[in-house]
C-alpha cells in the first residue's frame, strides 16, 4: 500500500511539476470507461490543476458509457478542479462515411482507428482552446510492447503519465484509487468496433501474459518454455515488429555533406 501512494503521488507530482514548468494551467483527458483512463484522470485531478475530462462516445456501447459517465461524477464530487463535457460524435463519424470516405472502399479497421482520431481532434480542440495539453492514457505494453494504438489518435497525445506502468500495475494503482469496482472488473476494450470484441480477442493474449513475455524476452528467454509461452512471445515479437514505426521516432531525410566526398 505504501509503494502505490508513493507511485500515486510521484505521478502526481510529475504532472504537475512539468505543467507549472510548461505555463500550462488546464489537463484534458479522454474517458473511455476502461481502467486506463479512470486511473490517469484521477491521477489529474489530484494534481489541484484544471482538469477537463471528456467524454466522446462514437456508437458507443451503453454499458462502456454508463461505467464512462459514473466515473466522471464521482471525479467531480470528490475534485472541485475537475469540469466535463460530454460531445457525441457519432454524427461526425456517421457523416464521416457515409459521405466523404461513401466510395473509398475503407476497411473497417481504418473505420475503427477513424474514431480514435476523431476523438483526438477533439481532445485538442478542447485543449487548445484552453491553454492546455492532452494527457495520454496508453499503459507500458500497449504503448512500447505490442504497439496497441491508433497512430494519432490515442496515440496524439502530450505527456503520458502511465506509460511505464504495466497493466497489472495500472489495476493495482485504480485499487488503491478506489476506482468504480465495476471499470476494475471490466474486460478491457478499446470501444472502436461495433461488437463487444476485448482487447484479448484482438491480441490474442492476456495483458498478463504480454506482460511476461515483455518482460521474457527483455531478461533473455529461457528454452524450457510450454507451448503457450511459445505461442504468446511469438504474438509478442510479431506485434512489436509490425507496429514499431508507431513506437519509432518518424524517419526523417537527413541530407548528406556532399562536400566531404566529391573531389
Amino acid at each position: 500500500m505504501e509503494d502505490l501512494e508513493h507511485l500515486s503521488n510521484d505521478i502526481v507530482n510529475w504532472i504537475r511539476t512539468y505543467a507549472i514548468d510548461n505555463g500550462i494551467n488546464t489537463l484534458v483527458v479522454g474517458v473511455s470507461g476502461g481502467i486506463d483512463s479512470a486511473v490517469t484522470s484521477t491521477l489529474c485531478s489530484k494534481t489541484q490543476l484544471r482538469t477537463i475530462v471528456l467524454n466522446l462516445p462514437i456508437h458507443q456501447k451503453k454499458s462502456q458509457d454508463n461505467l464512462a459517465r459514473k466515473h466522471i461524477e464521482w471525479l467531480k464530487l470528490n475534485w472541485g478542479n475537475v469540469e466535463s463535457k460530454d460531445i457525441d460524435l457519432s454524427g461526425t463519424y456517421d457523416f464521416l462515411r457515409n459521405n466523404d470516405l461513401k466510395d473509398q472502399k475503407i476497411s473497417t479497421l481504418a473505420l475503427a482507428n477513424t474514431r480514435a482520431r476523431l476523438r483526438m481532434l477533439t481532445l485538442y480542440a478542447i485543449a487548445a482552446s484552453n491553454s492546455g495539453i492532452v494527457v495520454g492514457t496508453g499503459n507500458k505494453i500497449e504503448d512500447f510492447g505490442v504497439g496497441f494504438f491508433t497512430k494519432y489518435g490515442d496515440g496524439g497525445v502530450d505527456i503520458s503519465p502511465i506509460a511505464d506502468l504495466y497493466k497489472s500495475e495500472v489495476f493495482a494503482l485504480g485499487n488503491f484509487l478506489g476506482i468504480n469496482q465495476e471499470i476494475q472488473e471490466a474486460p478491457p476494450t478499446d470501444g472502436l468496433w461495433d461488437d463487444d470484441r476485448t482487447d484479448e480477442d484482438q491480441i490474442g493474449a492476456t495483458y498478463e501474459e504480454l506482460e511476461w513475455a515483455m518482460s521474457e524476452i527483455e531478461s533473455g528467454c529461457k528454452n524450457d518454455l510450454t507451448p503457450r509461452q511459445k505461442e504468446v512471445l511469438d504474438i509478442y515479437s510479431r506485434l512489436h515488429a509490425i507496429n514499431s514505426h508507431k513506437m519509432n521516432s518518424i524517419p526523417v531525410y537527413m541530407k548528406r555533406d556532399r562536400t566531404s566526398t566529391e573531389e
